[in-house]
Formats: structure tokens, sequence, C-alpha cells
């Protein structure tokens, strides 16, 4: 036996003595847990728990604070709204679950936590704003199949030239300028459909231009909702805080308060600026947030050029769905009060498929249907919020607090009020959001010996300053339904923008507002 063959075996004994001993034993209980933990990966997927941990962290916080005890002044119920609408940001934010499961979380929460009648529940879904979503994006797809996007993302194109830039300026100027006097849900709705155009015929794989498709997108978005508050049509809050004013300071035989019925232009004459002033910040925010893909879009706008003079001349359909769309934005804005948005958008999809315009395979293809979920949940919670009493709760404790530090000064009180306004705005609608606090900071503002109006133009304002979630205004919810933007993306620049706004509101209280009449 060589020296080779000796070595070898001592080796083998070696290892037989020492198969007894303690680091050996240790070794076999280490292969039985890991056998024990591959038996139990086979039950527990440990990937998929790690992408639900923010969901399990929203779960444990708000159940853990729903059981801690009540604030003095607010009602279990309104506690528990609370925390509902604190798991569903952190959800919206985090996207830990796909966002249509958010909604109906919600929906779930309202009828066993909050006890509510499911029929009731169900009720609060339906209304008017939702169908006015719903209809908004049935108008948008008959708009795509004939054509027409390619056609005004061509008119737009022209006047801006291929710079990403100086196109997303464009839009936002577009949006804006229609926004301020036809509504900013009606021009999301419309304009939709050219944001995808300049997109798809970029890429048409969304993953390669997500940076591209959130800068065209959010022009739209932003143009809208910079513009909403410019003019009285521009938005239910505007008019409701129109009404408040009457209501409450108007009295006929009182000349002086004449101010506090407010018209068309004096409306336009406080808050237009506020849109002009931060017109130029939408589109530098966006650039910088987002770093488009590619800076200058030559290759899609030939495409585009070439695409639609293959269109040819106008044709009959495209004439009709013109007129329609037309007819549908004058009712809107004629007889909205008497019909309602909803009605008329559905009235408009009616037309458009009665006339062969587009099926309804396009539609139900071409609908997002957990979008429209998603905002009618929303506006159902913001319902809970108001009946529950727990948005009027957190208004008294903030102006109480404000009153108790002593912080009555004007440019304290309008901080307070604005973020006061803000953070309820991010929580349920723009026009929810003024029915609630309104007659509180109204009020509020004339024990402190502030000027209503100013306050009242404060919180109008800053209503609409609800960036953080798709499902904070109509216009994000609309190009959400695009498909190309994640949740993220809307606190992402929403942060930004509500911070460049509220400092911008600010400077106007304190120094353009007091110099008018």
């Amino acid at each position: 036996m060589n020296a080779t063959q000796q070595a070898a075996d001592f080796l083998l004994s070696r290892d037989s003595l020492l198969a007894y001993e303690h680091g050996s034993r240790l070794g076999r209980f280490r292969r039985r847990g890991y056998q024990r933990y591959l038996l139990l990966r086979n039950f527990v997927d440990f990937s998929l728990l790690w992408k639900r941990r923010w969901f399990i962290i929203a779960m444990v916080v708000g159940f853990a604070l729903m059981a801690a005890p009540t604030p003095s002044g607010l009602t279990h119920q309104g506690q528990i709204v609370l925390c509902m609408s604190l798991m569903a940001t952190i959800l919206f934010v985090s996207e830990a679950v796909p966002l249509p499961t958010v909604p109906l979380l919600i929906i779930v929460g309202e009828v066993t936590l909050l006890r509510i009648d499911p029929t009731k529940v169900a009720q609060s879904l339906m209304t008017d704003s939702v169908l006015f979503i719903m209809g908004s994006l049935m108008l948008a797809v008959a708009v795509v199949k004939q054509r027409l996007d390619k056609r005004i993302a061509w008119w737009i194109v022209r006047v801006t030239g291929t710079n990403v830039y100086w196109i997303s300026f464009g839009i936002t100027v577009v949006c804006g300028i229609l926004a301020a006097f036809i509504g900013e849900h009606t021009v999301a709705a419309m304009m939709l459909p050219v944001g995808v155009t300049l997109i798809t015929l970029t890429s048409n794989e969304p993953g390669k231009v997500h940076n591209l498709a959130a800068v065209i997108l959010f022009s739209i978005s932003y143009g809208c909702s910079i513009a909403g508050v410019a003019t009285p049509s521009g938005g239910a809050r505007n008019a409701i805080m129109i009404s408040y004013w009457k209501d409450f300071f108007y009295t006929a035989s009182d000349p002086a308060t004449q101010r506090y019925l407010m018209d068309y232009v004096h409306w336009a004459l406080y808050a237009f600026p506020m849109f002009l002033l931060r017109l130029p910040f939408v589109t530098l925010l966006l650039v910088w947030t987002f770093r488009p893909e590619i800076s200058d879009m030559t290759r899609a706008i030939t495409r585009l050029r070439t695409q639609v003079s293959m269109q040819g001349p106008m044709r009959g359909s495209e004439w009709l769905t013109i007129l329609i769309f037309l007819a549908t934005i004058f009712l809107w804005v004629a007889f909205s009060s008497q019909l309602g948005l909803g009605t008329i958008a559905i009235g408009g999809t009616i037309a458009f498929l009665v006339f062969g315009l587009v099926r309804w395979e396009d539609i139900n293809a071409g609908v997002n249907w957990g979008v429209i979920l998603l905002y009618a949940a929303a506006i159902s919670l913001g319902v809970e919020m108001k009946s529950t009493g727990a948005a009027e709760w957190v208004a008294f404790s903030v102006l109480n607090g404000l009153q108790a530090v002593g912080a009555t000064n004007l440019f304290a009180f309008n901080t307070t009020v604005s973020l006061l306004t803000i953070f309820v705005s991010n929580t349920m609608t723009a026009g929810a959001a003024v029915a609630v606090l309104a007659p509180i900071v109204l009020k509020t503002a004339v024990a402190a010996g502030h000027d209503p109006l100013g306050v009242g133009f404060l919180t109008a304002l800053s209503s609409a300053f609800g960036y953080l979630t798709p499902a904070a205004q109509p216009a994000f919810t609309i190009i959400y339904a695009s498909g190309y933007l994640k949740s993220s993306d809307f606190f992402k620049i929403g942060i930004r923008m509500m911070v460049i706004s509220f400092v911008v509101l600010l400077l106007t209280a304190q120094y353009y507002w007091p110099v008018l009449p």
C-alpha cells in the first residue's frame, strides 16, 4: 500500500471516529433545520410576505390606532375613519397591493368596522362625480377610436416644436386655459388620448419611456389642476365658497356687504394670478423630477405627421365626433347644475354608441374600471369623514391649537388654514373639503379679526393642492387610468408641487390680495 492510499484510509478512519462528535451532531441538526425550512417554504411564500410588508405595516398601525383611547371630542366612528384614511394613504403611496385592492378594502371596512348598511355604502359609491369619471373615460375611448387624438397632438406640436420641455409646457398651457373655463375634469378627459398618442409614437414599450410618459401625462393633470381655481366655472369648490360668502355675510340692507356677492370677474382677479404664477414651475419640476429618457421627440413627431397625412382630410365621422363632444362640453357648462356632470357625460357616450362611432367592446376594453372603483371608494370615505365629524374634529383641533399658542396674526392664521385644507383635501375630494372646512374657518377668521373674503379664497385654492394620490383629484384619476403611471409617481412630484403652490399662495395672500377691492 502506497503512502497516498494510507493517508486516505487514515482520513476515512478519523471521520468515522468523529461521527458521533458534538460538531457532527450540530451539523446534522443544521441539515435537519434547513430541510424543515425548505418544507416550510413550500407552504409559505416568503418573497410575497416581503412584497406585502407595507400592507402588514398599514394593517398593524391602523388597527393599533383604532384600539387606542378615543381623543376627546372625537367619536369612535370618527377615529376609525381617520385610521382607515391613514391606512389607505400608506397603501396608495407604497403600492403594497394592486391599487384596485385599496377601494375594495375601504368598502369592506365601511361595512365591517363602521357598521354601515351595505346598501348605503353601495349608494355612496355611485355619485354624479363617479358617473362623470366613468363617462369621461368612455368619451376618451371614442375620441381615440376616431383618431382625433392624433390631429389634436399634431396641432399642439406644430406650435411647440419637438423639444420635450416645450411640448410639456405647451400641453400645460393649453390644458390650463381650457380648464379655467370649462372645468378640469372635462379637459383631462379630452387631452388624455393626446398625451397617450405622443407616448406610444415614441415607444410601444411603456417601461422604456416611463419618465417621458410621466412628464407628458402630469403636464395634462397639473395644467388642469392649477387652472381649476382660476374662475368660478373651474370646479365645484369655487361655487361652494361663493355660496358660503353670500349665506354668511351678505345683507341686502347693508351696502358694505356687497363685496361678498362674488362675481366672475372679481373671482378671476383674485385667483387667476395663482394659475399664471405657478405655470412656469410645472414643467420645470416635471423635467427635473422625472428626467425624460429623450429630450427631443423628432422621430415621434415625424411618425405623427405621417399618420395624420395618411388619414387624409377630415371625414364625416370625425366631424360628427367633434360635434357630439362640443355639444357635451356645452351641456357641461350650461346645464351641469340641473342635469349633473355625470349624466351629461353618460349621455355623450350614448350618442357615440347610437351613431356607431364606437363599439361597446372598444369601451369595455379601453376603460380602466379599477380606477373608477378607486375614485368611488375615495368619495365614499370622504362622505364618512364628514358624517362622523372626523374632518370637523381635525379642523377644530388645529385651529384651537393655533389660538392656544397665540399664533393669531394673519400670516400664521393663513399658514394654518392652508395646511389644514391641504391635509383634508388629500383625504377627500376638494369640493367636500371646502364644504366641511369653510364654515369653520370663515367663522374663526371673523373671530380673529381677519377678512373672511381672503380666508375663503385661501381655503378654496388650498383645496386644489391634493396632489399625493391618484384619487386626490378627478384629473389625476383620469390620467392614472392610462396605465403608464405608478401611484408612487404622484407622491414623488406631488410633494414638490405642493410646497411650491403653498409658498406662492401665502405670498399672494400676504401681499397681493390686501390691495384688491
